[in-house]
């Protein structure tokens, strides 16, 4: 759920802060997929990852919990969002955080045997330039996994968002920075085979990604979707009589996908593996 639109300095701003606000709730939607990949990436013993675009922490913090030997360091552009990372990461000595966009981050003393992101490599304006920056920071061999979403036809909820809210409309050019960026298997392929990864494995997940729940789970659905992402954006641009339509037409939309006591949007992603070339 993305803002396929927000610039860097919209994310050191309200848009950052709206996500460090609800990080919890983020990071609860991606529940099944955070945990597939995690076993990627702890799948193999590391010495050193980068997260990229960390967020609020989640995948750093679980890595450095899982892997106590290990360093991880999370890079993020959105200083909100990293200082909720660094306070749920107290008292880890393993973990740390630095604002810094991944396409310029040099590393330190120690290179990097693992790149890992969560839906944090589709936004880069030119993909092959930061893929190749990386690979030059990165140790020879190093792995790198990432998810993304696959393409916005296989995302029914953003279809369904799209249609009813009049919202985040399908770009001219599907490969534009965004959600959806790397959704073509062939184009992420060429993509990291031009910045010299090898060895690349696609991993198709489904997974139902969780907006609310509970006895309120639609008015938790609701309220997440109208604190952050296009819904957001867009409702919080009206008034009147067309935000009242606007908010009732996203209440129906999220009460269709009701599972018991749980709203689950249906999301298809790619859990992507790669190798930097010796």
């Amino acid at each position: 759920m993305s803002d396929a639109s927000v610039s860097v300095s919209e994310w050191t701003g309200k848009t950052g802060k709206s996500w460090a606000h609800e990080w919890q709730r983020t990071d609860r939607s991606f529940g099944p997929l955070t945990q597939r990949l995690l076993a990627e990436a702890a799948a193999e013993p590391f010495d050193q990852a980068l997260d990229i675009g960390c967020g609020a922490g989640e995948i750093s913090i679980s890595l450095a919990r899982k892997c106590p030997t290990s360093q991880v360091s999370g890079v993020d552009i959105s200083e909100e969002l990293l200082a909720v990372a660094r306070e749920r990461a107290a008292g880890l000595s393993n973990a740390s955080f630095e604002l810094a966009d991944a396409s310029q981050w040099n590393a330190p003393d120690r290179e990097p045997d693992l790149v890992v992101s969560r839906h944090g490599v589709m936004f880069f304006e030119d993909p092959v330039a930061a893929f190749s920056h990386v690979s030059g920071q990165v140790s020879p061999g190093a792995r790198m996994v990432f998810s993304c979403f696959r393409k916005r036809s296989e995302n029914l909820w953003a279809q369904e968002l799209s249609s009813i809210l009049d919202v985040s409309p399908a770009p001219a050019d599907p490969r534009a920075p965004g959600p959806f960026a790397f959704g073509e298997r062939d184009y992420v392929t060429g993509t990291l085979e031009e910045a010299g990864w090898e060895a690349l494995r696609f991993d198709a997940i489904d997974y139902g990604m969780v907006a609310g729940e509970g006895s309120d789970a639609l008015d938790d659905a609701t309220s997440y979707f109208l604190r952050i992402g296009p819904a957001a954006r867009a409702i919080a641009a009206m008034s009147g009589e067309e935000r009242d339509g606007a908010i009732s037409r996203l209440r129906t939309m999220l009460d269709s996908h009701r599972k018991g006591d749980r709203i689950e949007l249906p999301a298809s992603c790619w859990i992507v593996s790669a190798t930097l070339a010796r």
